[in-house]
């Protein structure tokens, strides 16, 4: 039998339900809002940040970096020779003239080479002396033997060419005239072999003489340099000027090659100075500097690069250009602007410390009505110790915050509010 079926209603209960569930939907929605609205937007005294202009001017690449004034022209005094130091002539900071004696050392061994080195010189001109008269007597009895033999060369000649006449004549007999040629054959060949003898000896007398010659000289240029070198113990100023970091007490020993202290001359200054190895690359001879002393600004310009890098930084010489400033002294300290760049004109934001958390890819730029900051995307190009150059997202005029940014990475925006 069929039934009548009724439709089923929404029960109290099962509303209940669902109002809750849309309730609990609602709110989450209202709280992730909420959160990203919170997140995106920060309420900022303006007592706590700093607001910069954007501006357009000069600009110039430069660093700052410390140089030290040094004597332009420095000589170290090192110990030519080992010794023992006997006395001491000057102070240290005395002003010296080229020449003058500064220490004195003691060398016992090379003192005593010197003198063998004199006899042995002495006893090979000795030497050389009686062997050059030697060969002086046995060349005037070469030419006494000359004398004779030629002297009976021509008798025999004198005698066979009569003989050979008379016997042409009929004057004498063949065997007398045979007597008188073999006579003279014998003078030829006596005559040929005397005068040969006499032109080797002559040779080897000078081929002796010529090495003994050079033997002497050798050993005089010998004598010369331990002559030097005995000296050398004795230690000069090689140019005029202060001596300096003098290290040599009497009695201290000093090995060869030791150092003993400096000479600075006093034609003028050079400024020695540290750069950072990041900027080796951009550093050369010609890039000029310029540093405030006693109220005024002076020039230098470096001369010369020490590419060698040591503890992260590599070093620099600078000389004055134009007037050396009047008072400055060995050993001061110089605050030196380095210039990597001619001056150019610019877009310049102030240095802060925004850069450390944005790297210089954002920045907060104020609002027109001043009431709020808000991220824009820039550009940063060069930079000095002032000022960063801005290539793009900024122009003159504009408004940006250039202090810290630590704990403002996460917002879009800040309110800005007036204390």
């Amino acid at each position: 039998m069929d039934r009548v079926i009724q439709k089923k209603t929404w029960g109290t209960k099962r509303l209940v339900t669902i109002a809750g569930i849309t309730a609990a939907v609602l709110f989450g929605g209202w709280m992730i809002i909420s959160t990203a609205s919170s997140k995106s937007k920060l309420n900022v005294d303006t007592e706590r940040i700093t607001v910069s202009d954007i501006k357009k001017g000069p600009f110039q690449e430069f660093i700052p970096v410390n140089g030290v004034v040094m004597p332009l022209t420095t000589i170290y005094l090192d110990a030519v020779e080992g010794g023992r130091v006997e006395e001491k002539y000057v102070e240290d900071g005395a002003n010296l003239k080229k020449g003058d004696p500064i220490i004195k050392l003691a060398n016992t061994d090379l003192e005593l080479n010197l003198a063998n080195q004199e006899t042995a010189v002495y006893a090979a001109q000795t030497q050389m002396q009686i062997s050059h008269n030697s060969a002086q007597q046995n060349t005037i009895t070469k030419l006494n033997q000359m004398a004779d033999v030629d002297n009976a060369y021509k008798e025999a000649e004198r005698v066979y060419l009569l003989d050979k006449r008379l016997l042409d004549q009929k004057a004498i007999g063949l065997q007398e005239y045979k007597a008188a040629e073999n006579a003279y054959a014998y003078q030829v060949r006596r005559k040929k072999l005397t005068t040969q003898i006499l032109k080797q000896d002559t040779s080897l007398t000078k081929q002796e003489a010529d090495q003994a010659r050079e033997q002497y000289a050798h050993m005089k240029s010998t004598l010369e340099l331990m002559r030097k070198k005995v000296a050398d113990l004795t230690v000069r100023a090689p140019i005029d000027g202060q001596l300096t970091s003098m290290d040599a007490e009497v009695g201290q020993n000093k090995n060869k090659g030791e150092h003993l202290g400096q000479i600075d001359a006093q034609s003028g200054f050079k400024v020695r100075v540290d750069v950072e190895e990041h900027y080796l690359s951009r550093i050369y001879n010609g890039l000029v500097g310029d540093f405030t002393f006693a109220d005024k600004t002076y020039k230098l310009v470096i001369k010369k690069v020490f590419t060698q890098v040591t503890s992260g930084r590599f070093q620099v010489d600078m000389q004055f250009v134009g007037e050396v400033p009047k008072g400055i002294r060995k050993g001061q300290t110089l605050q030196i602007r380095l210039a990597l760049s001619d001056e150019t004109t610019a877009v310049l934001v102030p240095k802060g410390g925004f850069y450390q958390q944005t790297g210089g890819n954002w920045i907060f730029k104020v609002a027109e009505d001043g009431k709020t900051a808000y991220k824009v995307d820039i550009q940063i190009g060069r930079q000095n110790p002032d000022y960063y150059e801005v290539l793009q997202g900024l122009k003159p005029g504009d408004k940006v915050v250039t202090s810290s940014y630590e704990n403002y990475t996460d917002i879009q925006e800040l309110v800005l509010k007036k204390p």
